[in-house]
C-alpha cells in the first residue's frame, strides 16, 4: 500500500496572490490531503475570515486551519524557531504530514523540525515574481496578480 502524502504550508495571504497560488496549486497536484495554516496579522485590514474564505472559494479540497494569537518572535534563530514550532504543533498535531511547503528560507527549518521533506516552490520568483509587500503598497498597480475573489474584496476595504 502506497503511503498517503501529506503536505502543508502556512502564512498570511496578505492579500491571497498569484504566487500563493502557484505553490498551493503545485501542491495539491502532488500531495493526497493539503492543508493550509491562516496566520492573524495586522499588515492588512483584511480580517482572517475574508482572507480564509478566499482560500476555500478557490481550493475547496484544501483543509484550511487558523493560526490565531500566534507568538510574536519570530525568526530563524533556534530560540525563535523552538517558539514558533511548539506554536505550530498544536495546530497540526493530529496531521502526520511528510511535506512542508514554502517559497522561504524558514521552510528548511519547519521541515527539520518536523522531519519530513522541505518542498521550495518558486523560491526565486521566477514564475511568479510577486509578494504581499508590492500589492499592499500599490493594489492598483498589481491587479494582474491578484484574483478576481480577492480584488473584490480589497477593492471594497480600500475603497478603490
Amino acid at each position: 500500500m502506497k503511503s498517503k502524502k501529506v503536505g502543508f504550508t502556512i502564512g498570511k495571504f496578505a492579500p491571497l496572490h498569484k504566487g500563493h497560488q502557484y505553490l498551493i496549486e503545485t501542491a495539491l497536484k502532488e500531495m493526497d490531503r493539503f492543508v493550509i495554516v491562516i496566520y492573524e496579522t495586522d499588515l492588512t485590514k483584511i480580517d482572517i475570515d475574508v482572507r480564509a474564505n478566499w482560500l476555500r472559494k478557490l481550493y475547496p479540497e484544501a483543509e484550511i486551519r487558523y493560526a490565531l494569537n500566534a507568538p510574536k518572535q519570530y525568526g530563524l534563530d533556534n530560540e525563535s524557531v523552538q517558539i514558533q514550532m511548539k506554536y505550530l504543533m498544536n495546530i497540526i498535531k493530529d496531521l502526520k504530514p511528510t511535506h512542508f511547503y514554502s517559497s522561504e528560507p524558514y521552510g528548511e527549518s519547519v521541515a527539520n523540525y518536523l522531519g519530513i521533506i522541505d518542498r521550495r516552490v518558486d523560491t526565486e520568483r521566477k514564475k511568479v515574481p510577486i509578494n504581499s509587500t508590492k500589492i499592499r503598497n500599490n493594489v492598483k498597480e498589481n491587479k494582474k496578480w491578484l484574483d478576481n475573489i480577492v480584488y473584490n474584496d480589497i477593492k471594497k476595504e480600500l475603497c478603490i
